[in-house]
């Protein structure tokens, strides 16, 4: 297909997607709803079934030529795959173990990604009204309730104590451990795609996953990222994350800017 343009009209668009389907799931939140155990093992509610139904049905109408990976889409095989140049990567609910414990730290996730390379996405975290969005090239913004948009970047100095995001549902020794390099530091526990959004507004200078995640679960926020000034760089390289992969499954990576992340890697 031809060059995609995300007009600014698009991109007022796929904000407003993902604050409709942030409504349908704050709905199931403040019900009785019924919790199913996917294939593997993870979590899955009625929340993230109509958020799905709403982002897939509302991106086909405003874009019907560009295709779509969801979590809870249909398992779409690589050989269908391969031959994306732009596509639509979405988790409707990101969290969900977050939205089970009633946190409020769970998102809408949807990212454009071009030839494997995350350039656009929203992040939209219904609870706490609360809205990231970011295109590559453009700048990344971040909307709080009513309040007036600002636009968001990255620390770039690694200064003490040094702050990172952590994950509320997956602690870990392995973490405590990359802790231990730094003199005096600082965990901020988020739960969902929240914690890459907290290195890309500068509230905190990196957030490693040294854990699994998978493709839907970072498309979006790294963009809003790399839109910041920053990159999610695979653990122990200076490759960032790619999308479109045959297996959706992540590597472990470290989100921060450039410079902290060689700083990081100077001390290992």
């Amino acid at each position: 297909m031809q060059e995609f343009v995300m007009t600014d009209v698009l991109v007022d668009s796929v904000k407003s997607v993902a604050v409709e389907a942030g409504a349908a799931i704050m709905d199931v939140y403040h019900s009785d709803y019924d919790i199913q155990i996917k294939a593997d093992n993870s979590p899955v509610t009625e929340a993230d079934k109509k958020a799905n139904i709403i982002i897939t049905n509302k991106l086909n109408q405003l874009v019907p030529d560009v295709p779509i990976l969801s979590e809870e889409g249909r398992n779409i095989p690589f050989s269908e795959r391969a031959n994306w140049e732009y596509f639509w990567l979405i988790d409707p609910l990101d969290g969900t173990k977050e939205f089970i414990k009633k946190n409020d730290e769970f998102t809408v996730n949807i990212a454009l990604i071009e030839n494997g390379k995350p350039i656009f996405g929203v992040v939209y975290a219904p609870a706490l009204d609360l809205l990231y969005w970011g295109e590559v090239g453009e700048g990344a913004y971040k909307k709080s309730g009513d309040s007036a948009e600002v636009q968001i970047n990255i620390l770039d100095e690694l200064n003490s104590p040094v702050l990172v995001a952590g994950s509320r549902s997956h602690p870990s020794e392995r973490m405590n451990a990359f802790m231990g390099q730094f003199k005096e530091s600082e965990v901020r526990p988020m739960g969902s795609s929240l914690k890459v959004c907290l290195v890309a507004d500068g509230s905190v200078h990196l957030y490693p996953r040294l854990g699994p995640t998978m493709e839907w679960d970072t498309g979006a926020a790294h963009a809003i990222l790399k839109a910041s000034g920053g990159e999610a760089i695979i653990h122990g390289t200076n490759e960032p994350l790619r999308y479109n992969k045959e297996n959706l499954l992540n590597p472990e990576f470290i989100a921060s800017s450039s410079n902290v992340i060689a700083i990081i890697n100077h001390l290992n």
